[in-house]
């Protein structure tokens, strides 16, 4: 047998669904650096959990579509991994987030898992009567969702522009992501079923954004929180400290009794401080607004 005709009947399906799964295992993996991370430091920091929240539903909805479709083993096997792996995921994030990511991520949880999947599991089984209508809406909904599952760490890459730091960013999973795009793609094709290919593009695209950011900004210096929110600190009016007496001097005006206030050297103030000063003058001052 020629290479060529060894190379023409070798199961290109077998081999991408193979390498799929394997790929997609490592992807699934590569958060546990930062789950070790939230582990240590018992707290969820700037982490977001929508990512996982979006993965589990995900990994939920191919295990649906494998059941009505029942010729995709390969899809069975790594969601049902994805299941187990993103409910450790988002146990470990419930547990170290403070009240407000947790209130968010249930709500999610509900939202997606609960609630959404409700909805979808009666429209398909109860609505839908025949299994090539039953594909055709779940295909849909899965192919939006695995689209929802790249876009998802658009927040994370807006953040990443915003402070210049990829901190919150792995590059790992990033990288994992853009290659299971690949393999996916070239898996659904050869299956002939687009609900799978079709996602996968954009997943590459947006891997490849992600690694060209984490290039961009790996060695540069993230910008201080309050730089980043665009504000300045400002002294209150009980840090400003008065080093010289405060001289009152009449203005040039028909009214004796208004003074100009004149502080010599003003820096971080103290409220008791002020008042003595003021104190030590002959007059007391009337305020005017100049209109």
């Amino acid at each position: 047998m020629s290479f060529a005709h060894f190379f023409e009947h070798l199961p290109w399906i077998t081999i991408f669904g193979l390498l799929g799964n394997t790929i997609s295992f490592m992807v699934f993996l590569s958060p546990i650096p930062t789950f070790y991370r939230i582990y240590k430091k018992k707290s969820t920091e700037e982490f977001q959990s929508i990512p996982y929240v979006v993965a589990f539903f995900s990994a939920i909805l191919w295990l649906f579509y494998a059941y009505i479709k029942k010729d995709v083993i390969f899809l069975v096997t790594i969601n049902s991994f994805g299941v187990f792996i993103e409910t450790i995921y988002i146990s470990i994030f419930l547990i170290y987030a403070n009240k407000k990511a947790r209130m968010s991520t249930v709500k999610n949880l509900a939202l997606f898992n609960v609630f959404g999947f409700g909805v979808i599991v009666f429209i398909t089984m109860v609505i839908a009567h025949s299994t090539r209508t039953r594909l055709l809406i779940l295909g849909w909904i899965c192919l939006v969702f695995s689209l929802c599952v790249f876009v998802a760490p658009l927040g994370v890459m807006r953040k990443v522009i915003r402070t210049k730091s990829v901190e919150y960013m792995p590059f790992f999973l990033s990288f994992f992501l853009t290659i299971s795009a690949v393999v996916w793609f070239f898996y659904g094709l050869l299956k002939h079923d687009y609900y799978i290919a079709v996602p996968n593009v954009l997943g590459f695209s947006f891997g490849i954004v992600q690694m060209v950011l984490y290039m961009m900004y790996r060695n540069s210096k993230p910008i201080e929180k309050d730089i980043e929110v665009g504000k300045t600190k400002e002294p209150s009016c009980d840090q400003i400290i008065i080093e010289e007496p405060i001289k009152l001097q009449p203005k040039n005006t028909q009214n004796d009794n208004v003074f100009a206030i004149q502080i010599p050297n003003l820096n971080m103030l103290n409220d008791d401080q002020l008042m003595k000063n003021i104190a030590h003058n002959d007059h007391t001052p009337q305020i005017s607004v100049a209109g």
